[in-house]
């Protein structure tokens, strides 16, 4: 009796010893982290915000709805983030690539949404594609990891966001309140409910177990289509002496040769061809110095801009103006327009247009050498991807951005000296103002583009660079 419990006991020592060694003991981990407050804590957090996000963004349809899913897919992702941390040892530089691949995923999914032509909806696939990188919060690991603190990082996140999804409250304030909405909510899923929850439970980063598995790299695949292909590895015989005694044996190549001829002591000029009279191009019948009049043709036939699409000036859905395409053309005028509507000019080049009524909005997009002459905007007038553009202002507009610009001119009037001006990635712009009296002359202020970011009591100055002449 006593010698069967004996190995009873020991049979059973046995299994315990092998599934520790194993990792099979775990304690019901994946379960009990799905059950920690933190975990409990960010479900409440994405029912009480997310939830108001999708809601609204299902009323809206279209693209919005689609970058919203996305956004629910990060958060999902994040919140398995949070279970594996506390199931897994800190990773190394490559196991946190590998960590952070199903958020990364997600980002890249939402990234690729604001790419290729501009969207009704640009400024809501932005604002929700900056966003996303707030949830990075999770990769900090430690002051000297380069990331600002979780709670800063989450914060300076959506300042990046903000941009333009105040630009949503403007255009939509008057036209769909559904916009509106989603836009505060977007900003609520962040401030405070991210911000809070990282603050409240994740302040120093995330707290990764001590005990558990570790993250390892992904092993070498393939090379996905579309991308090159890694350099493969040096051979074996690289330095071996083999392969030294062959190369110095063998006849060199390429710049090897040159150099090996040079130092050979011949003459530089041995074997080279001696040029002839009738070899000189001032000898030569078929090098007369004149451009063939069939040459010029079919040069002039194929201008830089040969693959753009048709030129159009056309209303379309009685709501948006659609000026493309449009080259070397100074009398482009819209007249019959209101305040409902907005005007997209894209992809001009060399032309003047006149907008002659007030509009909702206007984006001037890709465009070079293009003037834009305008009476008043509800929204704002936006002028992104330009090169040499002028803009003039006749009545009023609350806000004008330029982004990603090199040569912009704004007029404005004396109605629109209160105008928002807001710049980013932008180089020589100039802002016109009407001088004192009527009949002045107008004064030209160049906007900044340089700064100086100085760290003072905890935080950074930023004050544009001066110049002045010696």
């Amino acid at each position: 009796m006593e010698e069967k419990l004996v190995q009873r006991l020991e049979a059973a020592v046995a299994r315990l010893e092998a599934l520790s060694v194993g990792g099979g003991v775990d304690g019901g981990g994946g379960a009990d982290a799905a059950s920690d407050p933190s975990i409990v804590a960010f479900d409440d957090m994405t029912g009480q915000y997310l939830s108001r996000v999708s809601t609204v963004a299902g009323k809206i349809g279209g693209q919005v709805l689609d970058v919203t899913k996305l956004i629910e897919q990060a958060f999902r992702a994040q919140k398995d983030l949070l279970i594996k941390v506390k199931q897994t040892q800190k990773p190394d530089l490559a196991g946190f690539a590998e960590f952070l691949k199903p958020l990364n995923e997600v980002i890249t999914k939402a990234n690729a949404m604001t790419e290729g032509r501009r969207s009704d909806f640009f400024n809501q696939l932005k604002a929700a594609t900056d966003s996303l990188t707030a949830l990075a919060w999770i990769a900090y690991a430690g002051k000297d990891c380069g990331m600002n603190m979780p709670i800063a990082h989450v914060e300076e996140s959506w300042q990046m966001a903000e941009f333009y999804n105040n630009k949503i409250l403007v255009e939509y304030k008057t036209k769909d309140p559904n916009h509106v909405e989603w836009a505060k909510a977007l900003k609520e899923l962040y401030l405070p409910g991210l911000r809070d929850y990282v603050k409240s439970h994740y302040p120093l980063g995330p707290v990764w177990s001590a005990t558990g598995k570790k993250v390892t790299s992904a092993p070498s695949k393939a090379p996905t289509p579309g991308r090159p292909a890694p350099p493969p590895p040096p051979s074996g015989s690289l330095f071996s002496s083999e392969s030294s005694k062959a190369s110095s044996s063998g006849p060199k190549v390429g710049m090897s040769a040159v150099f090996q001829e040079i130092s050979s002591g011949k003459p530089v000029t041995t074997g080279l061809r001696k040029v002839t009279d009738d070899m000189k191009a001032k000898n030569r019948a078929d090098r007369t110095g004149v451009v063939a009049a069939s040459e010029k043709e079919g040069r002039a036939a194929s201008p830089s801009f040969s693959k753009v699409g048709p030129p159009k000036l056309e209303l379309q859905m009685g709501r948006k103006w659609v000026v493309e395409n449009q080259i070397g053309k100074k009398k482009l005028v819209i007249e019959d327009c209101d305040a409902k509507q907005s005007v997209y000019v894209y992809g001009c080049k060399d032309s003047v247009l006149q907008i002659q009524g007030k509009v909702n909005n206007i984006t001037i997009d890709k465009c070079t050498k293009m003037g834009v002459v305008f009476k008043d905007v509800v929204a704002a007038c936006e002028v992104v991807n330009c090169s040499g553009v002028e803009v003039q202002c006749q009545g009023s507009a609350p806000t004008i951005s330029v982004d990603n610009t090199g040569g912009c001119q704004l007029y404005l009037s004396n109605d629109s000296l209160g105008t928002s001006i807001t710049t980013a990635k932008s180089s020589e712009i100039n802002v016109l103002v009407p001088g004192a009296q009527p009949d002045g002359d107008w004064g030209e202020h160049s906007l900044p583009q340089q700064f100086v970011h100085i760290y003072k009591d905890g935080q950074f100055e930023t004050t544009p660079v001066s110049h002045s002449g010696g």
